[in-house]
């Protein structure tokens, strides 16, 4: 391609192997030039490099001449064309809506990114760039997109949170691109099932020989036949009598989900405040507490005598609304806005508690919380919560 003087808007793309000071040249000729540099954007993939330079170039010069010249001394190859003005820009709140959709996952690969890309396509969404956040392996990746003026996000979230479902080997998550994305100060987390892989009173039971009552029980409430704080009262009647040494050794032996220790270390490292907020019970979750160096813990106290259970609890108990509650005063109490909040859990007695918090994560739970929470993980482990947040794998070793 010939180049020829052109006071129009012209598109730099370099391309190559990479190499300190590739930029600074070519950067330096249009300085020199008078060029006047409206965009830029580069990117380093497996070495090799690719630098788009947007510019206004000055009527009569040759740095274009300049440009081809100095790229074949830097052993890249350089391309140009002249590009039309951009439409005027849109009035607030009339132009395209910004989303980032996160893909997790064991290992992504075209199959993967495909069925993703694929989705968004069918719904209109146009995508503008994608960043990997994994180094070693594809394993997690950033789309940052644009809707349609007035386009609702919902249906997309279905169609990706369906996409999740069907593969089942990675996860899919959508959230607006907004200031509070990579703003959030505060993690709010269920405990029986999501920090930990156990249910409590299912240990609880089957140590004191109720197994099976306390399970019928359960099975009771999850097809609304009772509500939880009933449910909950008569399970933990039938614990009446169990030594109290029971509960304190399996609090003690409690087995973390996995990437929970991942998770917490990171959020405490970057300056997260951090809690658990559970139905289950003030032993287990003070032991996490003491155990992960968690801020906050609230959960039911089991009532104690002579070194017995009772069969009772202590104080209100933490149901769905109790949840949603404590997570407000939280709030209030760290300065934390609500849209700064990430509220973690699994089951329906969740659902206020992820409601109120600005991004709710439903973690390995039944199809309805998935669809009604914000996003949902149930490939990954917790860590990959860290990804949702925009970090990378090397922010996150230098936060590990």
């Amino acid at each position: 391609m010939t180049p020829r003087p052109s006071s129009e808007r012209v598109l730099v793309t370099v391309t190559g192997r990479d190499a300190p000071g590739i930029t600074s040249r070519l950067t330096g000729l249009l300085a020199d030039s008078g060029a006047e540099l409206l965009d830029v954007e580069q990117v380093v993939v497996q070495g090799r490099l690719t630098l788009c330079l947007l510019v206004h170039l000055p009527e009569a010069r040759g740095v274009l001449k300049e440009l081809l010249f100095a790229a074949h001394e830097l052993g890249v190859a350089l391309d140009f064309q002249v590009v039309d003005a951009p439409p005027p820009a849109p009035a607030p709140d009339t132009g395209p809506v910004r989303y980032v959709v996160t893909a997790v996952g064991r290992a992504l690969g075209a199959r993967e990114l495909h069925a993703v890309a694929q989705r968004l396509a069918a719904h209109g969404a146009n995508i503008e760039r994608i960043t990997r956040l994994t180094d070693t392996h594809l394993g997690s990746v950033e789309f940052h997109l644009t809707l349609p003026p007035g386009t609702a996000p919902d249906a997309l979230k279905r169609a990706l949170l369906a996409l999740s479902m069907e593969a089942g080997s990675f996860d899919v998550a959508l959230q607006r691109e907004s200031l509070f994305r990579r703003g959030k100060r505060m993690v709010v987390m269920d405990m029986d099932s999501t920090l930990i892989r156990i249910e409590v009173i299912d240990e609880l039971a089957r140590a004191h020989g109720v197994g099976e009552q306390v399970s019928r029980i359960t099975e009771r409430a999850m097809h609304g036949e009772m509500d939880y704080d009933e449910s909950l009262r008569q399970r933990v009647s039938l614990l009446a009598g169990l030594d109290v040494s029971v509960l304190r050794r399996i609090a003690d032996n409690l087995p973390l989900t996995e990437g929970a220790e991942t998770l917490i270390r990171v959020l405490r490292r970057l300056g997260y405040r951090t809690a658990v907020i559970s139905g289950g019970f003030s032993v287990a979750a003070e032991a996490l507490k003491a155990r992960l160096g968690i801020d906050h813990a609230y959960s039911n106290v089991l009532e104690e005598q002579d070194g017995k259970l009772t069969g009772r609890t202590v104080g209100p108990i933490v149901n769905a609304r109790r949840k949603a509650e404590l997570l407000e005063s939280l709030a209030r109490q760290e300065g934390v806005l609500l849209d700064q909040v990430i509220a973690v859990g699994d089951g329906a007695n969740d659902l206020l508690m992820l409601e109120k918090a600005g991004l709710g994560i439903a973690f390995r739970a039944k199809p309805k919380l998935r669809e009604a929470a914000d996003t949902s993980i149930s490939a990954g482990g917790l860590d990959a919560i860290l990804y949702l947040l925009g970090l990378t794998a090397r922010e996150l070793q230098e936060a590990g």
